[in-house]
């Protein structure tokens, strides 16, 4: 914001032209048999190439739909991919927990554990990993906080392949093509 560039100002205009062209646009939850929440999770480790910054993002769905996403950009150089992989972990544990708690606010129980779907495997095996690396140290508080809620059942960590990594979709430039 402090100094934007012809890039900056081309991407603002396709995102309102986006804004603008789906306004009518709405979201469909139907009602399922066995509802589930799946969470994918994803980071562009030093994406930015203003200042070499991650950009963390998430996607949830309640069965086929999206009902929370967010992408945003850290404040702090992740260190490496791993780092930027388990911070945005983190972060959908952490509004895993909220959602659940809203949703069990609002009498919509959920049968089973929320997936959350990352496309790290070093990231995966470190969710449920007992044995800690002192390599990891610097996100040790992220490390805990998410094994302890697989260890309590709360999440299940699964590996994604990142052709199927649908929260590549937020991190993306809107020029890419998609493979």
């Amino acid at each position: 914001m402090h100094s934007p560039t012809q890039i900056h100002w081309t991407t603002t205009n396709r995102l309102l032209h986006y804004q603008k062209n789906t306004i009518f646009h709405g979201i469909n939850i139907r009602k399922t048999s066995n509802p589930a929440l799946t969470c994918f999770s994803d980071a562009n480790w030093v994406g930015s190439l203003d200042d070499r910054k991650s950009t963390l993002t998430y996607i949830l769905f309640l069965c086929p739909t999206p009902i929370s996403w967010s992408l945003k950009k850290k404040r702090a150089i992740a260190q490496s991919s791993t780092e930027a992989e388990y911070r945005a972990l983190a972060t959908v544990a952490a509004e895993s927990i909220w959602l659940l708690s809203l949703l069990h606010e609002m009498k919509f129980p959920l049968l089973h554990s929320p997936t959350l779907l990352c496309d790290n495997l070093g990231v995966t095996q470190l969710s449920f990993n007992p044995i800690q690396h002192s390599i990891m140290k610097h996100i040790q508080i992220d490390i805990y906080f998410v094994r302890d809620l697989v260890e309590k059942t709360f999440f299940h960590v699964r590996h994604v392949y990142t052709n199927d990594q649908l929260a590549d979709l937020l991190i993306m430039s809107f020029s890419k093509q998609r493979t």
